[in-house]
């Protein structure tokens, strides 16, 4: 399998994005011959150590580009407050509020929030996680990392941290448009707040449901280099290699990192 011809913009993830089978293929932690799902495995376990990372806390989180998933939440809901999720297909954010509104055919988290629970020393306190992450989802919104202020017509107060995982190397189509989407998101967030990422190296395609998706191949520095010039400076930064043999994405490794915003400098 190879990456489409021409990359894959947003009119293609709203007409052909199907998110319970995204969710199916890529969030379950064991597959369908019972092997674990080392990605996602990987994936929560750096997420719950930046997010026990000293300061990393506040009132207010923003998740840019949160698809369906809330694995990316589950250990930051301990740190924050009040969390704001965007996303820009409909069906995503829709998907997203069948989970939190406990309905009917609503993609079951149990067996990754149990992970999670594990990690941070009580796989029974499942129930009670997902609880607090229900309560603390306050807005669910559109959003566009491509322009200037990503929820317009919305404006947000400036957050004490932003999430970012696996969004923005689909959702930009050259290195241009990643630092710029990157200068974006970074002015969601108030000076001395913070930025994590969690961002596939080496990627040209991600598949599923028989679509394939482009991504914009990315190197640790090239990513490094774009946070620096959207004014944060990098506290923490790891790569993970991917586990080899997947047949639905070319990824070579995962590059997790934590950023602080720099203070404005007034003139």
């Amino acid at each position: 399998m190879e990456a489409p011809a021409v990359f894959t913009g947003t009119d293609f993830y709203q007409r052909s994005f199907n998110p319970q089978e995204y969710l199916r293929e890529f969030y379950r932690l064991t597959d369908s011959q019972g092997q674990p799902n080392t990605f996602l495995m990987e994936n929560l376990r750096t997420l719950w150590k930046m997010f026990s990372l000293e300061g990393l806390s506040g009132d207010t989180l923003i998740d840019v580009g949160c698809g369906p998933t809330i694995y990316q939440l589950l250990s930051a809901c301990e740190r924050f407050q009040e969390i704001i999720a965007l996303d820009y297909t409909d069906q995503n954010r829709r998907e997203l509020e069948k989970w939190l509104k406990k309905e009917a055919g609503a993609f079951d988290w149990r067996p990754v929030v149990e992970y999670v629970c594990e990690l941070e020393g009580d796989r029974e306190k499942w129930a009670e996680k997902e609880e607090k992450l229900r309560k603390k989802v306050r807005q669910v919104l559109k959003c566009d990392v491509t322009k200037a202020n990503p929820t317009e017509p919305v404006s947000l107060p400036p957050a004490d941290c932003i999430v970012s995982t696996l969004c923005l190397e689909a959702a930009c189509k050259d290195l241009a448009t990643f630092r710029s989407a990157l200068r974006n998101v970074g002015a969601l967030v108030k000076p001395g707040g913070h930025l994590v990422m969690v961002t596939v190296l080496r990627e040209t395609y991600y598949a599923f449901n028989n679509q394939v998706f482009s991504c914009l191949r990315l190197e640790k520095n090239t990513v490094e280099e774009a946070v620096e010039g959207a004014g944060f400076d990098v506290r923490f930064s790891e790569v993970q290699p991917c586990p080899p043999g997947n047949a639905c994405a070319d990824c070579e490794a995962v590059l997790s990192l934590v950023a602080r915003k720099r203070a404005s400098i007034s003139g």
